[in-house]
């Protein structure tokens, strides 16, 4: 229940002040809390960290503001022993080595692209694409009744060996099943 009472503070806090933050700066911080908190409720295979103490990377490609303020709301953060890091991909950069991969505003060949090279890996995937690419990634955000919200696609999940608690598939605005 703590679980649902966090992700609807963040859909609130960017509910209450999403008209007064025309630049977006809310809608980053929310964002990025959610990308921390995702990290939490999510199991990676046997063999996706080297040590039990290694960075859990976080990769953000096309949107660097959303990378700034991601860094700042994990530095000095860890996550089931794992210290948080933030990586900024560049077109045409590989996401080896990432344990999460956010998905912002590319142009969409480049998105279809770098999520078509996470295939197969034990990434995590979140996007802000629209319906019709939404599909490649795991996790969506969407705007619903005037709420940042997220969709789960437990295909994609499924399919790299990850498992996503069901305290954050309870608190998610759908589930699309396998």
């Amino acid at each position: 229940m703590a679980l649902l009472r966090q992700f609807a503070w963040l859909a609130c806090l960017l509910l209450w002040a999403g008209a007064a933050q025309a630049d977006g700066s809310i809608e980053r911080q929310v964002k990025a809390a959610y990308l921390y908190k995702f990290a939490g409720f999510v199991e990676w295979p046997e063999g996706s960290f080297a040590h039990p103490d290694s960075v859990l990377w976080i990769g953000v490609a096309g949107n660097d503001a959303l990378a700034e303020q991601l860094e700042q709301t994990v530095a000095g953060r860890s996550v089931a022993g794992h210290p948080l890091g933030v990586r900024r991909l560049r077109r045409g950069e590989a996401p080896a080595g990432l344990h999460m991969l956010y998905v912002g505003a590319l142009e969409r060949g480049a998105a279809t692209e770098l999520l078509a090279a996470a295939r197969g890996m034990a990434l995590l995937t979140i996007t802000d694409l629209d319906a019709g690419h939404a599909q490649a990634g795991m996790i969506n955000f969407l705007v619903a009744d005037e709420k940042l919200r997220f969709e789960v696609l437990l295909r994609q999940v499924n399919a790299a060996g990850l498992r996503i608690s069901a305290r954050m598939l309870a608190a998610a605005h759908k589930v699309v099943p396998s």
